[in-house]
């Protein structure tokens, strides 16, 4: 067997280089780049052979940098997302604090069941200078470090512990980043001293090989038992959720409701499997969901979830689906999610598969006129719900829904909107009218605040990898955007152009909301100085000092700042307009009140709250609490 002596580093490198996804026609690079901010754990390993071939190739593995290692996770998800999971970064961080700083990012990529390569260094294998700077010790586990942390949040983990572990596992690890039930997180743990070991390594290993994403069939019992369910099902409804998107199933969901007339509600996952105008497309469904969505799911006879996760919003914390009789047929491509709520219809299989192969066998089947009707009155009252919440109020301060539907007026079809935390996500959710199968993105199984800026780079690198020249508008509160900012500079570097939308309200809107609603009073929710004679930050004047806009300008983007004034709505649309015609990357900056609401949609998430208390606003919250408790079913079908 021929071999080449290579470093353990530049042998996973070249490796990646030549791994291949391959969907149908479509046949990409599974591993396109890498993003690597170095210290003493990789700066000899991984880092000298990223050097090595940008000398060699600059093309093989191409090298990006980061501000902050759980931003360049973020940057990985974002990519891999907007390439319908067929591609993702790689992302390497160093010994210690550089892999703890990935772990949220981990969390995130599980969570959204989307690809990301993690390259977390590693303390020395041969524990040789024991121990080392930035290593754990524990008394009863000498062997346990920062990276153990990431098991519980990757879909597969392992250590290279000698250099001749690296064939299996990096293979196994290319297996699972391209599965998709299996999908998530993927962490190969890398000792510092094991990166720079030599070994012989095949030339077979560095070879091409494609990774074929599976697309498995409905098996027949379970398409027979899902027709017949639908067939006999007076109120039937659709949860669409991610799996629409990832499987390319848009077009096979459209072909289906039309020809039977079934509703849909979307997942935040599932945003864009309809556009906002179809007649079967209701909004978003559950706790941020819209009246239309909500009032249909909670008659519906049968619930029809495709690639859904079933999450506490998509069901509203099991009070969305009200029919005693209801039942679940369930088309997932991972078992896990197929079976949830107990159902008895299970349908394991991809979702574009089965959604074309339903079709044929609901030939001539349509939903009943009154629930068409029905349909159709849910949908008007919605959108003219809608139109009123995006009407502007002429007030020195708008509300958020006034400026989503500026943001909105002034966007193109297939611009991308990307937020992650916040009040956002549920306004988003309720009122953004997608235009475009890949133009929304909000980033809601984990909810990272911080998500977005970073996101938002990685959704157009992805673009512009794919040759699409459509833009990014990021939304982003002032509580996500303290989080983490850092990655404009990344912008800047490297001349990837973002829309940012700052929405400064000073503090957290949507957790004083929540506040509100379990009887805390929005305690230390707004963004005020200190009284230090009652030690909150209840009374304080608000902490009008600190200037995001400046901060951002320090970037060296260009920087819009919108005054409060009864002007400030049409301002805002002429920026984005703005914004979009420039090369450049631009913020725009906007105070908001954030006491204005969106339109209610009937949906309700569980958070307890206190049983017993001294505030009279918590014994209130708590007995409209227990009302609200009662609507949960076990969901059972």
């Amino acid at each position: 067997m021929t071999t080449k002596r290579m470093t353990v580093g530049q042998a996973l490198v070249e490796f990646l280089a030549h791994q291949w996804t391959v969907d149908g026609d479509l046949r990409e690079r599974t591993i396109p780049g890498v993003f690597g901010i170095f210290g003493h754990g990789n700066v000899a390993g991984l880092g000298q052979a990223l050097k090595q071939y940008n000398v060699a190739d600059p093309t093989l593995m191409p090298y990006h940098q980061a501000r902050n290692e759980q931003a360049m996770v973020h940057q990985a998800v974002g990519f891999a997302r907007i390439h319908r999971r067929r591609a993702t970064f790689a992302a390497a961080a160093s010994v210690g604090p550089g892999a703890a700083n990935m772990l949220t990012g981990a969390a995130l990529a599980t969570a959204n069941r989307l690809p990301a390569l993690l390259l977390p260094a590693d303390t020395f294998a041969t524990r040789v200078a024991d121990p080392v700077l930035q290593q754990l010790e524990h008394p009863h586990d000498t062997s346990v470090q920062v990276t153990d942390a990431f098991r519980p949040l990757s879909r597969y983990f392992d250590r290279v512990q000698r250099p001749e572990q690296l064939f299996s596992i990096a293979l196994a690890a290319m297996r699972v980043l391209t599965d998709p039930a299996e999908t998530g997180a993927v962490t190969i743990a890398l000792p510092e001293d094991v990166q720079a070991e030599a070994l012989d390594v095949p030339l077979e290993f560095l070879q091409d090989r494609e990774w074929h994403i599976r697309r498995p069939a409905p098996e027949q019992w379970a398409l027979e038992a899902a027709v017949a369910a639908i067939r006999a099902a007076r109120k039937p409804f659709i949860v669409a959720g991610g799996g629409v998107i990832y499987s390319g199933a848009e077009e096979a969901l459209r072909r289906l409701v039309e020809l039977t007339g079934i509703p849909v509600g979307t997942s935040q996952a599932g945003g864009g499997s309809l556009v906002w105008d179809h007649p079967q497309y209701l909004g978003g469904v559950g706790a941020t969901g819209t009246t239309a969505a909500n009032r249909l799911a909670a008659q519906a006879d049968l619930v029809i979830g495709i690639g859904t996760r079933y999450s506490d919003f998509t069901t509203a914390s099991r009070t969305a689906f009200q029919n005693p009789d209801v039942a679940f047929v369930n088309i997932n491509v991972a078992p896990f999610d197929a079976f949830k709520h107990g159902t008895q219809l299970p349908v394991i299989a991809d979702a574009r598969e089965t959604l074309t192969a339903l079709r044929a066998l609901l030939d001539r089947h349509h939903v009943s006129a009154e629930y068409a009707e029905r349909i159709a009155a849910e949908k008007r009252a919605w959108d003219a719900a809608v139109d009123g919440a995006f009407t502007p109020t002429g007030l020195n301060l708008p509300g958020q829904p006034e400026i989503i539907g500026a943001v909105q007026a002034a966007s193109g079809p297939k611009d991308v909107v990307v937020q992650a935390a916040g009040s956002l996500p549920g306004d988003l959710h309720k009122l953004w009218r997608v235009r475009d199968s890949l133009g929304y993105h909000v980033e809601y199984a984990f909810s990272t605040m911080g998500y977005e800026i970073a996101g938002g780079l990685g959704v157009k690198r992805g673009l512009e990898a794919l040759g699409d020249d459509r833009d990014v508008i990021v939304m982003v509160g002032d509580g996500s955007y303290l989080m983490l900012h850092s990655e404009l500079a990344t912008a800047v570097a490297e001349g990837i152009k973002i829309i940012v939308v700052l929405i400064q309200n000073e503090g957290y809107a949507s957790i004083g909301h929540l506040s509100e609603t379990v009887g805390s009073q929005r305690f230390g929710t707004r963004y005020r100085y200190l009284d230090r004679d009652e030690l909150n930050f209840e009374k304080g004047d608000l902490l009008t000092a600190v200037d995001l806009a400046a901060n951002a300008r320090s970037y060296g983007i260009d920087v819009v700042e919108i005054h409060p004034g009864p002007e400030a709505i049409d301002q805002l649309s002429a920026a984005v307009r703005d914004a979009k015609a420039s090369s450049t990357s631009t913020l725009i900056h906007i105070n908001s009140d954030p006491f204005v609401y969106a339109p209610e949609g009937e949906g309700w998430w569980d958070v307890p709250v206190a049983q017993v208390a001294d505030l009279e606003s918590t014994k209130r919250a708590y007995d409209e609490y227990r009302e609200q408790q009662k609507k949960q079913r076990p969901l059972l079908g």
